[in-house]
């Protein structure tokens, strides 16, 4: 009869570890971000922040997400007019110091750029964890 017991336990414990993984594999990340543009730094950052918001409140929605963490994360820029950005877009003329130093707090990382039709484009990036 303590043999039944032991392996009822036994299986009991193995089964507990097969399920585990299960439930971890359910729980990640993901990096979303989101792009926008404005006549002056200000309102492109503003803007930005709300697009990743947004996209952020729409993600939690279409995966039925409640228990969420979101944290800043340097995202790529997202350019509306070019296939990347480079180094140099970063500045404007001479005045390198107009498009950086790059805005972070908790929940957002701002990046921002020369644009071709607007005078800064913004991408923000966070990552989302459940």
């Amino acid at each position: 009869m303590r043999s039944f017991w032991l392996g009822s336990a036994m299986a009991l414990i193995a089964a507990g570890f097969c399920l585990a993984p299960g439930v971890q594999a359910q729980a990640g990340c993901v990096e979303l971000s989101g792009t926008a543009d404005g006549f002056d730094k200000e309102t492109a950052v503003s803007r930005a922040q709300l697009a990743l918001a947004d996209y952020v409140k729409q993600y939690k929605a279409e995966k039925r997400l409640r228990a969420v963490t979101v944290s800043a994360m340097r995202a790529s820029p997202k350019p509306y007019w070019r296939s990347s950005v480079s180094e140099t877009m970063f500045c404007f003329n001479i005045w390198c110091g107009v498009y950086k130093p790059d805005i972070v707090n908790k929940s957002s990382y701002t990046v921002c750029w020369s644009g071709v039709v607007s005078p800064y484009v913004c991408t923000s990036g966070a990552k989302l964890c459940w």
